[in-house]
């Protein structure tokens, strides 16, 4: 699988990007504790990991990080690998982009931007009616992890995207459900909608990422590596799975999406 397509010194650009957001992760959101156990594996998914990890050339260890530390530090390391790729799209990309985190209160929210600048009246009269607020859930609508805004004229949003370390049930039907609500509540052009994802198991991955319901691409960690890992185990129906969503462009690596945001 290619890192992009260009030049040379394009691909190196590329490829040195991706080194330095794995690298990223294995210090900050993979620490794998003394039994080499890393946050986004578990029974299930432990030989994937290992195998996955060996080619990533892993070797921290140290405390395993809990709670919401790996999925955070999962979404602020993927904004700046990001933002470091952009930077190198100069010539390839259409207008002038800044990339943002979303926080549910404070400076940026969805609401900022020019198609959604509606829902500010909504979000005052939900705070004023706990029905209403029911009705619209604007708590978790409005709270994509990262955007990608345009700084020509009014600011609007290009493409919105989640970050899900892992993919269970409950954030399969979290990520569906942003994606929609994010197309019914604008006002003007539709942003990309993007998930990016650490999970391991492809039938996991399959879950959020075959379908149309909301969701353009979802983008994984590590795509050459999990693939590679899958056929050395001779895990045969989900190499099968996974080459299936490949081929239908419902799953590509983590390097195709500043392309893809940029064309």
């Amino acid at each position: 699988m290619e890192l992009c397509a260009g030049a040379g010194g394009r691909v190196t650009s590329f490829a040195e990007a991706r080194r330095s957001f794995h690298d990223a992760l294995l210090e900050k959101a993979l620490r794998a504790n003394e039994d080499g156990i890393r946050p986004n594996a578990d029974v299930t998914s432990a030989a994937i990991a290992k195998s996955v990890f060996t080619r990533l050339g892993a070797e921290a260890f140290g405390a395993r990080l809990s709670g919401q530390i790996p999925g955070n530090q999962f979404a602020i390391i993927t904004r700046k690998f990001i933002r470091q790729v952009f930077s190198r799209l100069r010539h390839g990309r259409r207008g002038e982009w800044t990339v943002n985190p979303v926080t549910a209160s404070g400076r940026t929210t969805i609401a900022n931007f020019k198609q959604y600048r509606h829902l500010v009246a909504l979000e005052r009269a939900a705070r004023k009616d706990p029905e209403l607020s029911a009705v619209l859930r604007s708590g978790y609508t409005l709270t994509p992890d990262i955007v990608v805004v345009s700084l020509e004229g009014e600011r609007g949003i290009h493409a919105s995207i989640s970050c899900k370390w892992t993919i269970q049930s409950d954030s399969t039907k979290n990520a569906r459900s942003e994606g929609l609500n994010l197309i019914w509540n604008r006002k003007s052009k539709p942003a990309q909608v993007a998930v990016v994802t650490g999970e391991l198991l492809p039938s996991r991955i399959s879950a959020i990422a075959l379908g149309t319901d909301g969701i353009d691409c979802v983008y994984h960690f590590a795509l050459p590596e999990l693939l590679s890992a899958v056929e050395e185990l001779g895990h045969g129906d989900s190499l099968e799975s996974l080459k299936i969503m490949i081929a239908g462009k419902r799953l590509k690596d983590i390097t195709h999406l500043p392309l893809d945001v940029a064309t």
